[in-house]
């Protein structure tokens, strides 16, 4: 069996308008980032919460290349995610956002907001292959493409919320 592998592509956008938001699935999700484990690359706990329904996952990723690693997700149960806050990075703060998932031509857009920024967010979108070329809907604003910017990644996040709190993460590189 081969390795599940997530290929995605990130990008800094502007905040979408509410309107385009209003039918889109909504998840709001708090990541905690845990200990490091020998030579895996990351490894994380999810709580996302939808209406009634709260899912609770974990993830270890480890990088191939800037747009592909290989990442393996289990479900877990509410006993088991609070045990794995135990193991939470002495060095992040959990990551706090709301993602919306918009079906868009084939393919599932993640968009997410964070707390910390008023007009900007960040698109995500899995693809097929690294050389895949994506179209989006015409009102989503790309800024730049942030999939190769190591500040935008979740777990630098996590880190910058904890050296320093209440600082929105820049948008200028």
């Amino acid at each position: 069996m081969s390795a599940p592998l997530e290929i995605e592509r990130k990008y800094l956008i502007r905040m979408p308008d509410p309107a385009h938001l209003a039918d889109a699935e909504r998840w709001d999700i708090v990541q905690t980032y845990l200990v490091p484990v020998g030579e895996e690359g990351s490894r994380r706990v999810r709580r996302a919460a939808t209406g009634d329904t709260v899912r609770f996952t974990h993830t270890a990723k480890t990088r191939l290349t800037p747009v592909t690693c290989v990442e393996e997700e289990r479900t877990l149960t509410l006993p088991e995610y609070e045990a794995c806050l135990a193991e939470a990075r002495p060095d992040s703060q959990p990551v706090v956002k709301t993602r919306y998932r918009i079906p868009h031509k084939g393919r599932v857009l993640e968009i997410d907001i964070y707390p910390f920024w008023q007009d900007t967010a960040v698109l995500e979108v899995e693809l097929t292959g690294e050389e895949e070329q994506i179209s989006l809907p015409a009102w989503i604003k790309v800024l730049r493409e942030v999939t190769e910017e190591p500040l935008y990644k979740n777990t630098s996040i996590a880190k910058w919320l904890k050296k320093y709190p209440g600082v929105p993460l820049p948008t200028e590189t």
